[in-house]
């Protein structure tokens, strides 16, 4: 059983992509690992992780551009924030017979392929605590209220940031008939946040994969993995989840800007900086604004809150 990660990326997210291979090899030096070009610019950040992490492009281009247009003829320009997104669809129909899906914003704390043997009992997962937030950036009421799912199975929304599965258990024609459900009710989704593909993903998971296991219900319970919590505790270059005394499996910096201050900087830090054959990181450092520039802003905040009301 041939079993490999993929991910997405171009040059824009060279040093987050740097990072998580880093973690990840310093765990793992043997799973194949391929990519998946976000947009047309990925050579440089493709020839770096080849050369050092032995990172191979996604084969079948013409797929990924292929499904591109496909996605636009459906939902148009308008739709999603980052429809490029989406390409991540093309881990159902690459080399791997079982894969992991990890967003380039992610660093591991373990080998973090071994995750895939819960597929002996399932056909997807996922690890995380999105179900805990509620609907919010997935599904509005609406869905609820239509009867297209009822309370209890939106509890299992998932985090599109890492998951696994089966090649071929979602064919291409069961996306493009997810698409289009999809946007024939864009009621149904909550973007405001900008999020992209984690609606139809979590979507697609509930009409079509009845077989699904989130790893964080496993028995003995299972740490968080959101750079949004506060009370993470380093350990050497590793963090704990008190609440459980656990250490953490992965660290997403989901909706967070990877810079200089934001949360458990120095973790990411350390990681990006494992291989020293490779250049430092480029992270510009925040320009900390004036008395008048946060003024500013919480106005633009209270105005925005009285056209909403």
């Amino acid at each position: 059983m041939k079993r490999g990660i993929y991910i997405i990326a171009n040059d824009k997210v060279t040093d987050n992509a740097i990072a998580l291979l880093n973690s990840i090899r310093l765990y793992d030096v043997d799973t194949p690992i391929v990519m998946i070009p976000y947009d047309d610019n990925y050579h440089n950040i493709a020839q770096t992780l080849n050369k050092y992490y032995g990172v191979e492009i996604y084969e079948d281009l013409d797929f990924i551009n292929r499904l591109s247009n496909q996605l636009y003829n459906i939902f148009g320009g308008n739709f999603f924030a980052r429809p490029n997104q989406f390409r991540k669809q093309a881990c159902w129909f690459g080399p791997f017979e079982e894969f992991l899906y990890i967003d380039t914003d992610i660093v591991v704390f373990e080998k973090i392929i071994d995750n895939l043997n819960y597929l002996s009992q399932t056909d997807f997962i996922c690890c995380d605590y999105q179900h805990l937030g509620g609907i919010t950036n997935v599904f509005t009421p609406k869905i609820i209220e239509d009867n297209v799912f009822n309370e209890t199975e939106v509890k299992d929304i998932f985090n599109g940031g890492l998951w696994g599965s089966k090649k071929n258990l979602i064919s291409e024609n069961d996306l493009y008939e997810t698409f289009a459900e999809c946007a024939a009710h864009p009621e149904y989704f909550d973007f405001s946040q900008k999020t992209s593909d984690q609606p139809i993903i979590n979507y697609m998971r509930l009409q079509r994969i009845p077989r699904y296991f989130n790893i964080v219900r496993r028995e003995g319970q299972a740490p968080g993995n959101w750079a949004g919590t506060p009370h993470f505790q380093q350990q050497g270059n590793i963090l704990v989840d008190p609440t459980v005394n656990q250490p953490l499996q992965y660290l997403h910096w989901a909706g967070i800007r990877i810079q200089p201050g934001c949360p458990y900087w120095e973790i990411w830090d350390y990681y990006r900086h494992l291989n020293s054959e490779l250049p430092p990181a480029t992270v510009p450092i925040p320009v900390q604004k004036n008395q008048w520039q946060q003024a500013l802003d919480k106005f633009k905040k209270q105005l925005q809150s009285f056209k909403l009301n």
